[in-house]
């Protein structure tokens, strides 16, 4: 692993100019409870909806933090990524927002939501095999071809400070929480969390929620070092890649726990949402509930910030629908 020593770690100032800088090109998302979920856990629980968020997802606060933050002469190239879907659709907007081309590299077997999101914002579409390597060769011939600035999905210090402006939000909305989760794939999310609640609420605790079937962040956390899956197999689509040096550095360094759930579980905690909310998740959005579900001794009688991440759900392929 690289020596964090020559990687810029991000600081709460960051994340204070980050949250000025996209104010004009985000929502303050709202926080909402439930009292059936309250009943069903045992603890206070208060969902920060970021799949109301601009672009339906979380993301397009790093997206936006790293595009705005761009000097006029290194934007004129453009912007470049690889995603699965929210980070690419999120950085298109921002991209269009400015007026600079983005390019994006995306797995062929992405939703197909988020690869005509991608395209309505603008976004450049090349596809690759659904694995990071084949992710990672793929987007070398792109930049290489196109000189765009890389804006990385989570491990870039912009990215890690935008995201932390949720859990800004967070604690400014609600009082006295005993702890937060979030899902964690990558860990810009679950990083940014860290960043803010270190600094600001260091009593709160962090967890992380990850699918059972992509669970190489919980094996790095116990491991006490980065183990990387390749191509893991998951519904939760956007919790498939494995952490990089800086979010490593902020999980090893401020998680409490990591807690994952099964396929079922997950399935079946994104169709309660829906039908006890009336609000659209994804289902790696319906990691932690499910995970709070099954360790309800862990939250109960706590008060529980649930970051809900995104939004983007391709309706003609819904998890709980058979053919």
């Amino acid at each position: 692993m690289k020596d964090m020593t020559d990687m810029y770690i991000p600081t709460y100032d960051d994340v204070l100019a980050a949250h000025a800088r996209i104010a004009p090109h985000i929502h303050r998302t709202p926080v909402l409870t439930s009292s059936y979920f309250n009943d069903l856990t045992g603890a206070e629980l208060f969902f920060k909806c970021e799949n109301f968020q601009k672009a339906g997802a979380f993301k397009v606060r790093g997206a936006s933090n790293a595009v705005f933050g761009l000097s006029d002469e290194m934007a004129a190239k453009g912007v470049a990524t690889h995603s699965s879907g929210n980070h690419a659709l999120s950085l298109s907007y921002a991209a269009g927002r400015r007026g600079i081309p983005c390019h994006v590299v995306m797995p062929r077997t992405a939703p197909q939501a988020k690869k005509d999101a991608v395209r309505g914002y603008g976004g450049i579409i090349t596809e690759c095999e659904p694995s990071t390597t084949s992710r990672e060769e793929v987007f070398a011939r792109v930049q290489a071809e196109t000189g765009a600035e890389f804006v990385h999905p989570y491990n870039d210090p912009r990215v890690i400070a935008g995201q932390a402006t949720c859990s800004k939000e967070l604690m400014e909305q609600v009082e006295r929480l005993d702890c937060v989760i979030a899902p964690i794939g990558g860990g810009g999310m679950v990083s940014g969390t860290c960043l803010t609640l270190s600094n600001i609420a260091p009593q709160v605790k962090i967890y992380a929620a990850e699918p059972e079937q992509a669970d190489d962040a919980y094996r790095s956390f116990k491991a006490g070092h980065i183990i990387a899956d390749d191509a893991p197999v998951t519904v939760a689509d956007g919790l498939k890649v494995p952490l990089k040096d800086l979010t490593w550095h902020f999980v090893s360094n401020h998680v409490t726990d990591i807690l994952t759930a099964s396929e079922q579980e997950i399935i079946d905690a994104m169709k309660l949402t829906w039908q006890r909310m009336k609000i659209v998740i994804e289902a790696s959005c319906a990691v932690p509930l499910a995970t709070i579900l099954k360790n309800r001794d862990v939250f109960a009688g706590k008060r529980v910030g649930v970051i809900i991440t995104g939004g983007n759900v391709d309706m003609d392929t819904l998890p709980w629908i058979t053919k």
